[in-house]
């Protein structure tokens, strides 16, 4: 059989795996380079390794470090504490709150799966003191978080603009970024009306508010980390510093100055999703190389049109991206086919496509299966029936495929 179609099979075999296993697939994309590649196309084991994304490896485990120590030492719960002490009593506004914290916090560098991880418990005791709907609670954390999810300094945006670099299209972070946002604006607000948003503020409820935990006191540790994040952000976005080695010298600072815990943030860091991420890219570079990459493009030119190209693959990724990592899996796998669906499909705009697939696979993930939807559930006070709440958030993830299909076509078509 011709390499290119045993590469390909290789990674379907692998997106595969990871929608119905919990193994790691970057490990077992790892193994499936080195078979495909040395074993049976005769390459070097260093040949495969040119593949490693040195760069993303580093950009991730600076910025995953930082927050890691940001959220040990306790500063990022400070901050969501006297975000929500700002709205005590006004009932329609907490959900909106909770969706610019998390939309916040995920933009500055936890991502979605870490501001959801923040943000669910306290939003979901605040919910349960306020008698605000559990799920339109969920729907509005969710979609903040993984609307600044695609940001320049968060996890899953590091992944999704090194990629697009790597095909051509570099310096379109903040447009991605934008548009995402936009997209889970939507839907988020659109939700919340839909789900009885707008019912709360003909609602007082002053004195079923928040009743709020004695403040913790902001300590230098505290003002220090909130200090290197605030250089982080001006360095990157004004200075142009790069992301990661940026991120390692803050951390490096917060270390020596003891103002975190270096091995416990070590532990905290998702290192199974570095491994995901570095693994499948890793993969997909042999795909480029045995010319599999085409073929697999070629996959997705048949189901669309020109026309509908931006709402085929929103749905497709979508639908992968319900069972599988979005960022380890599902963005590194096809955001390298949009320059082939390009050539093929023309008078396209890269951005459209490449956001519709970042978009499209990013709305599904409040579903119970993917980490920021279960955070939500998990989230939810002890002694509250639960099953209720997955079912919800299962028919509005698998909802999402539709709709992402639909809004992307709409905004992107």
């Amino acid at each position: 059989m011709d390499l290119a179609w045993i590469s390909v099979a290789a990674l379907i075999i692998a997106v595969t795996l990871s929608m119905v296993t919990t193994l790691n697939v970057g490990i077992i994309c790892l193994a499936f380079a080195w078979i495909v590649g040395v074993l049976l196309g005769g390459m070097s084991v260093g040949d495969i390794l040119d593949g490693f994304p040195t760069p993303l490896f580093v950009t991730l485990v600076g910025v995953t470090l930082l927050f890691s120590m940001a959220r040990g030492n306790g500063t990022l719960e400070r901050v969501t504490e006297r975000a929500v002490r700002l709205c005590r009593g006004h009932t329609g506004v907490l959900p909106i709150m909770f969706f610019f914290l998390a939309l916040g916090l995920s933009t500055i560098g936890p991502g979605s799966i870490g501001s959801a991880a923040l943000l669910a418990p306290p939003a979901m005791a605040v919910a349960a003191r306020t008698g605000i709907s559990f799920f339109l609670m969920a729907v509005m954390i969710g979609n903040g978080a993984l609307a600044g999810s695609l940001s320049p300094f968060s996890p899953t945006g590091v992944v999704a603009n090194s990629v697009m670099a790597r095909m051509g299209f570099p310096g379109l972070e903040w447009q991605t970024f934008i548009n995402n946002i936009l997209g889970h604006t939507l839907v988020a607000f659109g939700g919340y009306a839909i789900l009885g948003g707008l019912k709360l503020f003909g609602s007082h409820q002053r004195d079923a508010a928040v009743e709020e935990p004695p403040s913790q006191a902001m300590e230098p540790r505290h003002w220090l980390t909130i200090a290197l994040i605030s250089a982080l952000l001006v360095c990157v976005i004004w200075f142009n510093f790069e992301v990661g080695m940026t991120a390692l010298t803050a951390a490096a600072i917060l270390s020596f100055t003891r103002a975190a815990d270096e091995k416990d943030a070590i532990r905290g860091m998702p290192w199974g999703v570095i491994l995901m991420v570095t693994g499948v890219t890793v993969l997909i570079e042999l795909l480029e190389k045995t010319q599999g990459l085409d073929l697999f493009t070629d996959l997705l030119v048949r189901l669309s049109t020109a026309e509908t190209v931006t709402a085929v693959v929103a749905f497709v990724t979508g639908v992968v991206s319900v069972y599988s990592s979005t960022s380890g899996v599902v963005l590194p796998a096809f955001l390298p086919t949009v320059p082939g669906i390009m050539e093929r499909l023309e008078g396209l705009d890269p951005i459209a496509v490449a956001s519709a697939m970042n978009l499209g696979s990013h709305l599904v993930d409040l579903s119970p299966l993917s980490t920021t939807g279960a955070l939500c559930l998990a989230g939810i006070p002890a002694g509250v029936e639960s099953q209720g709440l997955f079912n919800k958030l299962l028919a509005w993830g698998l909802s999402m495929t539709v709709v992402g299909a639909i809004l992307c076509w709409l905004m992107f078509g």
